[in-house]
């Protein structure tokens, strides 16, 4: 991710936090975290199950709001020291390239008659709390997992940008914004292993794979570039003021995965009705 500029005006502001939003929700901890937990509940309880994402996000989110709000009332202007942000890049370099290769074994591991599981390390840490069937669970689940770097960061970072309109109120429009648009992103992605899950077991494997194969380029990408940002000046005064493109490349090429995921199950299912009518009828004879 590179450095992020951030507007002045408040209307790009805005449509920027929206989308870094969008692309917080789609990282390979969260689609591990909402793919488990909506797997557990797809058929105990398909209801709870296509929610997952929305109360991950909300739970999330509280704690997005809550950091931003704290932060934004803060006695002065809350000034991060310089060491911190050059920190943060390496420890979401090493993050994202650990989980695009967590991804990778799993991609290269999983049978090609089995659907890919997405690997996280949050994840990998609380398996036991994946399986849940409370709304109030989940919604704990995504609570915890916004206790990182990256999301209190971010936080920070939209409370302190608001500081020079001298109002409260940009702040949590900012963290509601924030949150509305990972609400948007983890709430397609348990709609979709939900859909995936009661389609045909070989369509559900060609789209996770799909899936999986997106999470592990995108990860890698993202960390490549972080790379060549924190190694290369000309690369990070290139980079400047892109953050908006960057995000935008990322989340259309995952949201072009869920897609193509959806694709291959409306084609596979009338092969799959008239493979299953085909063996009816040659029992019946």
């Amino acid at each position: 991710m590179p450095p992020i500029t951030l507007p002045t005006d408040f209307a790009a502001l805005a449509a920027l936090t929206l989308l870094l939003g969008m692309r917080h929700g789609l990282d390979a901890d969260h689609l591990a975290a909402i793919d488990g937990m909506t797997r557990f509940n797809a058929l105990r309880r398909p209801r709870l199950a296509r929610r997952v994402g929305a109360l991950f996000s909300l739970g999330h989110g509280l704690v997005v709001l809550g950091v931003t709000l704290a932060v934004s009332h803060l006695p002065g202007p809350w000034q991060p020291p310089g060491w911190l942000a050059d920190v943060g890049a390496w420890m979401s370099i090493v993050l994202l390239s650990g989980l695009g290769l967590l991804n990778l074994g799993a991609l290269r591991r999983t049978p090609v008659d089995q659907p890919v599981r997405l690997q996280g390390w949050r994840s990998r840490l609380l398996p036991g709390r994946l399986a849940t069937g409370r709304p109030l669970a989940v919604m704990a689940v995504g609570a915890v997992f916004a206790i990182s770097f990256d999301t209190i960061g971010q936080a920070a970072l939209m409370a302190t940008a608001t500081a020079r309109f001298g109002s409260p109120w940009p702040a949590p429009a900012l963290a509601l914004l924030f949150v509305s648009g990972m609400l948007l992103s983890d709430g397609l992605s348990s709609l979709w292993v939900h859909h995936l899950v009661r389609r045909s077991a070989s369509t559900a494997q060609a789209a996770s794979r799909l899936m999986a194969a997106a999470v592990v380029a995108g990860s890698l990408l993202t960390a490549a570039l972080g790379v060549a940002l924190q190694a290369s000046p000309a690369a990070a005064a290139w980079a400047d003021g892109k953050a908006h493109w960057f995000s935008l490349s990322l989340v259309a090429a995952v949201l072009l995965a869920f897609s193509g995921g959806l694709l291959l199950a409306r084609r596979a299912e009338p092969q799959v009705s008239t493979a299953a009518s085909a063996m009816a009828t040659s029992k019946m004879r």
